[in-house]
């Protein structure tokens, strides 16, 4: 089989769409996982150019979930070189507005899902990687700006992105020697459905003008980095968080 074995979590919509698109045109295999959306996954597969890709369904909160993921991608296409980390959550929370058993019920499932499930399908990957052995694997995870700026709305989301950092960094450390590069991408406001209300209501322009350019990210200029973080050639970019804010805010 030609190209790479490549896993998508939260692949059949928005970013992971994309995401899925662009490692499929590139000549991978590629196994888009998903929730609960088998039609929207089907739709991704139908899509994708090139052959031996596959969809699977697993709740990214459920440990065993990962586990049983991991290993039916792997099986499905040959192996597994590279892991997006890009399924997640963003539950609306306001300090200011919501209850505290409504605080608590969204922080708890923003961190199982976009931190802790995270970690959960990392470990598995991992190992799986190491069994198969050879040069090249990936990890891509999919931060936000919000780790950096702060999420006043979100604070979960911006908490759980500013985890996934750290942990991805903590294995680019550790990693590194076993031939895994492990590196993220921190993306601002995209054009996608879960985005949609907020980019599409009151605050489109305020948005907008964020930044210079005075639109909004597309998905595939998402994807288009990821790809390059993933590609096969390169590695002294292990560790590295990559802006894809449209200068809409800049760090030190």
């Amino acid at each position: 089989m030609g190209g790479r074995a490549v896993l998508v979590t939260g692949g059949s919509r928005g970013i992971g769409r994309a995401i899925a698109n662009a490692f499929a045109a590139a000549g991978d295999r590629v196994a888009v996982s998903h929730r609960a959306s088998p039609d929207a996954a089907a739709a991704v597969l139908a899509e994708l150019p090139g052959e031996g890709h596959i969809e699977l369904a697993a709740d990214i909160g459920d440990p065993a979930a990962a586990e049983a993921l991991v290993e039916r991608a792997a099986d499905g296409l040959g192996g597994l070189d590279v892991l997006v980390n890009n399924a997640g959550v963003r539950p609306a929370h306001d300090i200011a507005e919501v209850t505290y058993d409504e605080w608590q019920a969204a922080w708890r499932q923003t961190i199982d899902v976009n931190l802790i499930g995270v970690a959960n399908f990392t470990f598995c990957a991992v190992r799986r990687m190491l069994a198969d052995g050879g040069p090249g694997k990936r990890i891509v995870n999919v931060s936000s700006r919000g780790a950096f700026r702060g999420e006043p709305s979100n604070p979960a989301y911006g908490a759980s992105k500013a985890g996934l950092n750290a942990l991805g960094q903590s294995l680019a450390k550790r990693l590194g020697d076993r031939g895994i590069v492990v590196t993220a991408v921190a993306p601002g406001y995209v054009e996608t459905d879960m985005t949609a209300e907020t980019i599409r209501g009151p605050r489109e322009d305020e948005i907008k003008a964020q930044s210079p350019f005075g639109r909004i990210a597309r998905p595939d200029e998402v994807a288009a980095a990821v790809l390059w973080l993933a590609s096969p050639g390169i590695e002294f970019h292990s560790g590295s968080i990559i802006d894809v804010n449209g200068a809409s805010y800049l760090r030190t």
